[in-house]
């Protein structure tokens, strides 16, 4: 997102102070005036500073027919939970711009938000459809990974995990991103998916990872500690000193 140009402004108050020091130097010619910004870049400042509300009035004197600005709507309105006037927006967007993988997938975000996961798990497969780049996919995939688990097929959220954690090595670690969900659900829930996180970080080679969603699922309650040493996608971390003293430990519950 556009930030203000603060070094800039600074090197203007030095030249201004260069030319009082030194009188004789002829003063520079005049620089037109920068022009004003659009409202799409003034809204895009006040979401950079969580000023969603402000956001939300800039973005509404945009252009109608902007898709762009209609998506961006759709996700300041998100930030303050009006998820009605969200759909609509993101809607608006992909009337004009039918294609428009991140309206599709902040599509799916609402319904998954409405714990509507089937619409979802739709919208989000459309988007994919439409994805043009392997990195930009990669969130889709995670939060087609959510939706199924939400719904219990972990074998399919497994396979999308893996997917994700693909196309995007660092995909589970982003925070804030663009489309990324943000729920509230049961700490027995987020166990097990910290528990399935694990496998998947496991089964790529990526141990310190594995370990670390591990140790998350078990002081989260995961509730099936006893079956980890026969877990086939440990079968790297068993040697480990890391995964050994995490058995043998009493993990401090949440």
């Amino acid at each position: 997102m556009p930030i203000l140009p603060a070094g800039l402004l600074l090197a203007a108050a030095l030249s201004s102070l260069s030319a009082q020091a030194v009188p004789d130097t002829p003063s520079p010619a005049a620089q037109p005036p920068a022009p004003p910004l659009s409202s799409e870049a003034r809204g895009d400042i006040f979401m950079a500073e969580k000023k969603y509300r402000e956001a939300i009035e800039v973005y509404q004197t945009g252009p109608p027919q902007d898709a762009v600005v209609q998506n961006k709507l759709g996700i300041a309105y998100q930030q303050t939970l009006q998820l009605d006037n969200a759909r609509k927006a993101y809607e608006r967007a992909l009337k004009l711009k039918p294609d428009y993988m991140e309206a599709l997938n902040n599509l799916g975000t609402i319904y998954y938000a409405r714990k509507s996961y089937r619409r979802a798990i739709n919208w989000y497969n459309r988007a994919l459809k439409t994805a043009p780049g392997e990195a930009r996919s990669a969130t889709v995939y995670e939060n087609l990974g959510r939706a199924w688990f939400n719904r219990k097929d972990y074998a399919r959220a497994s396979e999308c995990m893996q997917n994700a954690l693909r196309m995007d090595p660092d995909v589970f670690e982003h925070h804030g991103s663009a489309g990324q969900i943000l729920e509230e659900t049961s700490i027995e829930e987020r166990a097990k998916y910290h528990f399935y996180q694990a496998k998947v970080y496991a089964k790529s080679g990526r141990n310190d990872l594995a370990l670390r969603y591990l140790r998350k699922a078990l002081e989260e309650g995961f509730k099936q500690k006893k079956s980890l040493d026969e877990e086939p996608d440990f079968a790297t971390l068993k040697e480990l000193p890391e995964f050994k003293e995490l058995m043998a430990r009493v993990p401090r519950v949440l």
